[in-house]
């Protein structure tokens, strides 16, 4: 079941891998993610010390979040992955163009898990190709439907 979609990422890279991570989350993250308080939209991935770091994602915070703690929506969460598969992301996203983005949080098992991808960057003509791609299938669809 998935919580919140990066529909930006298919717009603006080409994706060419995925994997699945686990996602290092404190507890009023959970409540708030469960409640579907959570964006992907300017979110992304680097890697830093052999370990994969999710960026720029916006959970915010109930406002019946205890008192006690100082909610920080903006956080850098560790995201978690086999070593051997980090090397493997590490030599691809040093080669030129490739990045690594989210694209869905979803649940699976009862846990919250993400969806990353290994991208490429699309120019500004391809995005017109493939706006003219999916404006013409819907045309296609409806001709199709209208017989």
């Amino acid at each position: 079941m998935s919580i919140a979609q990066n529909k930006k990422a298919f717009h603006d890279y080409f994706i060419e891998e995925k994997y699945e991570v686990g996602i290092v989350l404190e507890g009023w993250e959970v409540k708030s993610i469960r409640a579907g308080r959570v964006q992907l939209k300017e979110a992304y991935v680097i890697i830093r010390n052999n370990e994969l770091y999710l960026i720029g994602s916006h959970i915010s915070a109930l406002p019946t979040a205890s008192t006690h703690i100082n909610p920080d929506p903006l956080r850098t969460r560790k995201l978690l992955l086999h070593a051997e598969q980090i090397k493997r992301l590490i030599g691809k996203v040093e080669r030129a163009g490739y990045t690594l983005v989210p694209l869905d949080m979803h649940y699976k098992t009862g846990r919250i898990k993400l969806e990353i991808g290994l991208a490429k960057g699309k120019k500004q003509y391809d995005k017109r190709e493939s706006e003219k791609q999916k404006e013409w299938d819907r045309t296609k669809q409806r001709l199709l439907r209208a017989r």
